[in-house]
């Protein structure tokens, strides 16, 4: 392999670079036959993971022979010529930013709060900044410093950007500890409690139930799926479901939807999207899981149909969650309100 850079680049943080000008690799003839992101991964040396690698493929961060390339397993041919445009660095810790937040509580251990949807929790790919993170290092100072690491101070559980409601960050050290240990039993033999009200398509057949399926990465391996038991990615994941309303239940001419409640017995990324959506009753409004039953809409009333299709987020809520004090040892349950645009798109069903 030969290769060629017109500026080295700078190795910084968690695998990023400084980009001054796109560097620039050129196959030798070993690399006939190989995976474009095998290859480049070892041509760019040991500082760069073969995931990043193919981060930076999607991105579209990578051409060859000047044209731009998607696909990580594209077969490479000798003496061809790879360029790789590296992302700006970004800061190393998360800055202060003055968003507002609706705290339902607030002491020296802990905050309460009940999240927006459209608010990322904490800084990662594509959402550096306006995250939740940056909205508590701004209103809470330097308690938060050091605790739970950098990338993600406090922070000991997370709701999807487009799902609202109540989550705890810890302020110190002892409570970021506690609540992690909480949340990492799922209340099993503690007393964490936690419960989602979700807007799903269709009426469960039963009034309440438990999905069992364990999820691991789908084919797109960026969503989850439920996948075998045995697969090297399958996780245990068990959610629980009680129907609370049934919309448009004995007629015939409308699509019929539900509110159901639904309660975790583990934390997996999107379980209860891909857990509802598994027994044929996705979150209406969902970009991900949903859309096989996007035309359900159309089986409307106007009015209503011309609501489901302006929802564009799941309709998705954390409405309680409740835990002991790390420092009290008192019990505190908080619940935060279905928000105005969820609210309304209930109340739509709810004249089906």
């Amino acid at each position: 392999m030969s290769a060629h850079s017109e500026e080295t680049p700078e190795l910084i943080e968690a695998g990023q670079f400084i980009e001054a000008a796109p560097t620039v690799l050129e196959a030798g003839a070993e690399a006939a036959g190989q995976r474009l992101d095998q290859w480049l991964a070892s041509a760019l040396g040991p500082d760069m993971s073969r995931s990043r690698v193919q981060m930076l493929i999607r991105q579209g961060a990578v051409s060859i022979d000047g044209k731009p390339v998607d696909e990580t397993k594209r077969k490479m041919s000798a003496g061809e010529r790879v360029s790789v445009v590296m992302p700006e660095p970004e800061p190393a810790e998360p800055q202060g930013e003055a968003i507002v937040l609706d705290v339902l509580y607030e002491d020296d251990e802990l905050i309460v709060i009940n999240k927006p949807a459209g608010l990322v929790v904490h800084p990662g790919a594509g959402n550096w900044t306006g995250t939740l993170v940056n909205a508590l290092i701004h209103h809470c100072g330097d308690s938060l410093s050091g605790i739970g690491g950098v990338r993600r101070p406090g922070i000991v559980h997370r709701l999807d950007k487009e799902t609202s409601g109540v989550m705890v960050v810890a302020k110190t050290d002892r409570a970021h500890k506690a609540l992690s240990e909480a949340f990492a039993d799922h209340g099993r033999t503690g007393d964490l409690e936690r419960a989602y009200l979700a807007l799903v398509w269709g009426i469960p057949s039963r009034p309440a139930g438990t999905v069992d399926a364990p999820l691991g990465r789908a084919a797109d391996r960026v969503r989850r799926a439920v996948v075998p038991e045995g697969r090297d990615d399958a996780r245990h994941a068990v959610t629980h479901f009680t129907v609370k309303e049934r919309f448009g239940e004995g007629q015939q001419a409308f699509a019929t939807a539900s509110l159901v409640e639904c309660r975790l017995e583990t934390g997996r990324t999107h379980q209860i999207r891909v857990h509802m959506a598994h027994i044929g009753h996705p979150v209406i409004g969902d970009p991900d899981y949903g859309q096989a039953f996007r035309t359900k809409a159309n089986r409307l009333p106007e009015r209503l149909k011309g609501q489901v299709k302006a929802f564009s987020r799941q309709a998705l809520h954390a409405w309680l969650l409740a835990f002991r004090h790390p420092a009290t040892h008192l019990s505190m349950r908080f619940e935060a309100p279905i928000p105005g645009d969820m609210e309304e798109l209930v109340g739509g069903f709810r004249k089906l």
